[in-house]
């Protein structure tokens, strides 16, 4: 798969009250609502569940998402440790397919490492035209604590399919309101091809920082951008570690009927000085 936009593609840059949204040229976008908005999303906070081991992927080591049987969050899912794998270039596979008995399963790693202040940057290879409705990719830090700490870059439609693919969303320290989150989103972006970099900075708690390009890029053609302040939401403080999974929401199943396979290049992360 080819990497996307060349520097002649021509960018159409909409700036909406903090967000800056980029589209290509066969795509002019609708102007998106403005951003601080309050959302309960279905939780997404990883229940209790059985290791499958762990793996190593960019420098550092995850463990991997199994449950023996029955159903846990978020979804509620199933999760199956052949869902996450390593291949020849040391990329990581998340897969979203039916397991040996015919249930749809999904795919969780979480680090091992605790992360703080800094930036935390994916660089992802999957097709999001066709991304299903009911298809989650999370890509965040969280502490453990439902409803807290918690700072996510989510790729998802959220059972609409005519909605934006890329979504920002802030839970609160745990002295803040529980589920007082804050969240963006932004229009519906046609993709001409399936190379994207998303990442977040922590800038201690004074404010976060929200990025998406296109290409494999440390800096390149901006998809959207959003920053949530002190003033929005109180930004949690704490060291976590990294999660990143590959989920239905509600744990239903796509509505296309088809698997789905997200490969995550690279995970890097630069901490403030």
């Amino acid at each position: 798969m080819k990497k996307l936009f060349s520097t002649s593609t021509r960018i159409i840059a909409i700036i909406a009250l903090g967000a800056i949204v980029f589209a290509s040229c066969q795509k002019s976008m609708i102007k998106p609502e403005d951003g601080a908005t309050t959302k309960k999303l279905p939780d997404e906070k990883p229940a209790v569940a059985l290791t499958a081991g762990t793996i190593n992927f960019s420098g550092y080591t995850w463990t991997v998402r199994a449950t023996s049987s029955g159903t846990q969050g978020p979804g509620p899912n199933y999760w199956n440790s052949n869902n996450a794998w390593l291949d020849a270039n040391g990329y990581l596979h998340l897969k979203m397919q039916k397991d040996a008995q015919g249930r749809w399963s999904c795919a969780e790693v979480t680090s091992n490492n605790n992360f703080g202040y800094g930036t935390y940057q994916w660089k992802i290879e999957c097709d999001l035209n066709i991304i299903d409705r009911n298809i989650v990719l999370g890509l965040f830090n969280y502490s453990g604590q439902d409803g807290y700490d918690e700072q996510d870059v989510e790729l998802s439609r959220w059972g609409n399919p005519s909605a934006g693919q890329f979504n920002y969303t802030v839970y609160p320290a745990q002295s803040g309101v529980r589920y007082k989150n804050v969240h963006w989103e932004s229009p519906n972006i046609t993709m001409n091809g399936t190379y994207t970099t998303h990442r977040f900075t922590r800038y201690r708690t004074d404010s976060i920082v929200y990025e998406s390009q296109f290409g494999h890029y440390d800096a390149g053609s901006t998809i959207a951008r959003k920053k949530f302040t002190s003033s929005d939401i109180k930004l949690s403080a704490l060291n976590m570690p990294i999660l990143m999974n590959l989920w239905l929401m509600n744990g239903t199943a796509p509505v296309n009927g088809q698997s789905y396979e997200v490969i995550i290049h690279e995970f890097k992360f630069t901490p403030l000085p």
